[in-house]
């Protein structure tokens, strides 16, 4: 088997691979002699067709799986040889087409390897870390909107006309066509006007109804509407209004703890604190980590992979589109431009991950199957009631698992750099924070 470079240009490599007719030919031999004891043709017993006749009848299917296993065999071999790691599949093409038994075979392999990463000093970084204290205030705007979700209802003096926000205690009957419906019947159903419980606006024409009022509401089932007998058609709901309630925020107090899973209000106010500090730490997090790969972006420079490049541009600019045009769903669409302002995103994309991607090698950093674990049943509490399905879909699929695992393998390799780093830090109020997280969101 010969191995002749054709091209090294930057990272575009080429090679010309010959594997000789000799090579082929023992290949299959070896293949037949491996079969032989297995093989039974009438006339002979079993393990004992003559080598000549098994070529014969086999030869000519083994000669493609030869071809083939040699050829994956010599890239194998080159790529160990030459360290080399493709950006992307290789292309492998069979020069001579008129090839038939007997003669060498001739095949092209053209790809662009990955760059060297230059080592990166992470001692040499320096990185700001915010550090937010959960104070009272804070504590108490949160303890106020769960006093507020936990809100109770009181009736209203009588002929008090319902505002939105009320609860209004009902009785109504739907009718379709003048016919009753399924499930369109209810006596004493508390209905808070404004939650958008109910069919898109039923809840607008009991606002002003009094107690003891009657009202028919007036309504279209919207067309995509779950049960099919139903959707589009207009409906008539003849209701009664029994009481009209205004909302009642819960006391702040031990009761209100206890609603929430706490012994005391002093236990609730400990947990939400802890909470907000994590929120803020989680934020705080994203900053400095936009920080170092603001900071690793130009920290070492190397050649890129123009394919990568190419693809993630291509991404981007799709991507960036769609958000654009949301109706459109699927790739039916004109081709998109790529600009050079989604080539330098790319480029930069590029560089910081074959740059993380270097360093975690280095760091024998893992995702282990537990944190995959995790990672998939967190995405798949995205489709209540379809967890297992989706979960077994994952198990599946080798790119949904890559996509998963991805982020989670950049986030180690990340806290791995900031341990290596000069980290100091600040501490900002709440709203600092919150300023240094829109001017993120803005970038």
């Amino acid at each position: 088997m010969q191995v002749t470079e054709t091209l090294k240009e930057g990272l575009k490599r080429g090679y010309a691979i010959t594997v000789t007719a000799a090579e082929l030919d023992a290949k299959v031999n070896e293949k037949l002699v491996e079969a032989q004891p297995e093989v039974e043709m009438k006339g002979f017993r079993k393990g004992k067709v003559p080598m000549a006749l098994l070529k014969k009848q086999y030869g000519q299917r083994l000669m493609g799986e030869a071809m083939q296993e040699s050829i994956d065999g010599a890239m194998s071999d080159h790529f160990d040889t030459s360290g080399d790691r493709p950006a992307m599949q290789p292309d492998v093409k069979m020069t001579n087409d008129d090839w038939k038994e007997g003669d060498d075979v001739a095949v092209n392999l053209s790809y662009e390897a990955l760059p060297d990463v230059p080592e990166l000093d992470m001692s040499k970084l320096s990185l700001e870390r915010l550090v937010v204290k959960a104070d009272d205030a804070a504590i108490d705007e949160t303890l106020a909107s769960l006093a507020e979700n936990a809100q109770d209802f009181k009736g209203r003096k009588k002929g008090s006309k319902a505002k939105n926000g009320d609860q209004v205690v009902i009785d109504f009957t739907g009718k379709v066509d003048g016919e009753a419906f399924e499930g369109g019947t209810a006596e004493d159903y508390p209905l808070v006007l404004g939650s958008n419980s109910f069919i898109p606006g039923f809840e607008e024409q009991l606002i002003g109804g009094k107690a003891d009022e009657e009202k028919t509401v007036k309504v279209s089932f919207p067309s995509d509407y779950q049960a099919e007998h139903l959707a589009g058609k207009e409906a008539l709901f003849d209701c009664t209004i029994k009481e009209v309630k205004e909302p009642v925020a819960a006391k702040i107090n031990d009761d209100l703890a206890t609603k929430y899973g706490a012994d005391d209000l002093a236990s609730l106010k400990s947990r939400i604190g802890e909470q907000l500090e994590g929120e803020y730490a989680g934020a705080a997090r994203a900053i400095m980590k936009r920080s170092l790969l603001d900071q690793l972006d130009t920290a070492v420079s190397f050649e890129l992979p123009p394919s990568l490049v190419e693809a993630e541009a291509k991404q981007i600019a799709d991507q960036l589109w769609h958000e654009e045009n949301p109706d459109v769903k699927d790739h039916d669409h004109p081709d998109i431009e790529i600009t050079d302002e989604h080539n330098e995103l790319a480029e930069r994309r590029v560089r910081l991950g074959l740059l993380l991607a270097e360093i975690g090698q280095k760091a024998e950093v893992e995702i282990t199957d537990a944190e995959m674990s995790q990672a998939i049943m967190a995405q798949a509490r995205q489709y209540p009631g379809q967890e297992k399905q989706f979960f077994e879909f994952v198990q599946k699929n080798q790119q949904m698992q890559q996509q998963l695992r991805a982020p989670l393998f950049e986030d180690k390799v990340v806290d791995h750099i900031v341990e290596k780093s000069n980290v100091s830090d600040k501490s900002v109020s709440k709203d600092d924070l919150q300023k240094a997280v829109e001017a993120l969101e803005d970038e």
